[in-house]
């Protein structure tokens, strides 16, 4: 597959749920989360998801990667129907569609040493590796996103909040994914810290090829890594086009007030 060409697309993906509370079992009125929403990500690109919090970004995002199972809709994948894949089939798609969370304190095992919460997808999808390889390329990766091989032995509490954010990192790039979903993956950390850990996510997106879905509630974050923007709201996309058209000359009132929202420095 070329870096231009759709690696992956959507058409018509609805979520519902029922609020807080109500049985869906009840018959009650569901609350639509993600409402009929179509997107293209291309091959190298960093397609940004925007909109304020509970707009539905993050169920979009675990629908795309089959985390969640949409109420109506197609999701392809590199050419394949992915609501269709099942079993073996689905499971070989899933180590080319990684994610790093929000949440660098809650997203990684506090029992696990850093070793083999990195290397625990190659556990899962190369059973066939010898114990040495996964500590190997665990050990690679980890230097790759900016710590020593010591931290192979530690523990996640020894660790600073960009220190576990660039840990998820490397749990996530193992693999050698081909889309990486990143969900608010800054939201949690220092500013001086996110804007490093951006740098780092640009400068992997080249040396490995990657394409990025990047979850965020803040234009300026977006503004830093995005090619693409899409602006959400109350469950739709309501404009989508390159980052400095959308950041430059937005087209819709909401994406304008998000703009306006956003403090001057």
């Amino acid at each position: 597959m070329s870096q231009r060409e759709i690696l992956l697309g959507a058409r018509g993906l609805k979520k519902s749920y029922a609020p807080a509370g109500v049985r869906e079992e009840s018959g009650g009125r569901q609350r639509l989360a993600v409402d009929g929403v179509d997107l293209e990500v291309r091959g190298g690109d960093t397609l940004a998801i925007v909109g304020e919090s509970g707009c539905g970004k993050t169920t979009l995002a675990r629908m795309l990667l089959r985390l969640l199972e949409p109420d109506a809709g197609e999701i392809n994948f590199n050419g394949r129907d992915l609501l269709k894949l099942g079993g073996g089939e689905l499971r070989r798609v899933r180590r080319e569609m990684q994610m790093i969370f929000q949440d660098p304190f809650a997203s990684l095992n506090p029992r696990m040493r850093v070793g083999e919460i990195v290397a625990e997808p190659l556990a899962i999808h190369e059973k066939a590796l010898p114990n040495e390889e996964r500590t190997t390329r665990a050990a690679a990766m980890l230097r790759r996103v900016g710590l020593d091989e010591s931290a192979l032995a530690r523990y996640p509490h020894e660790f600073s909040g960009g220190q576990r954010q660039r840990i998820g990192i490397a749990r996530a790039l193992i693999l050698r994914p081909k889309l990486v979903v990143a969900d608010e993956p800054v939201s949690a950390l220092d500013v001086s810290v996110g804007a490093q850990v951006l740098l780092l996510l640009q400068e992997l997106q080249s040396e490995f090829g990657l394409t990025y879905l990047f979850i965020s509630h803040s234009l300026p974050v977006v503004a830093q890594i995005a090619t693409r923007i899409a602006v959400m709201r109350r469950g739709k996309l309501v404009e989508v086009g390159p980052a400095e058209q959308v950041l430059r000359e937005p087209r819709e009132q909401y994406t304008k007030e998000l703009l306006a929202a956003v403090p001057a420095v």
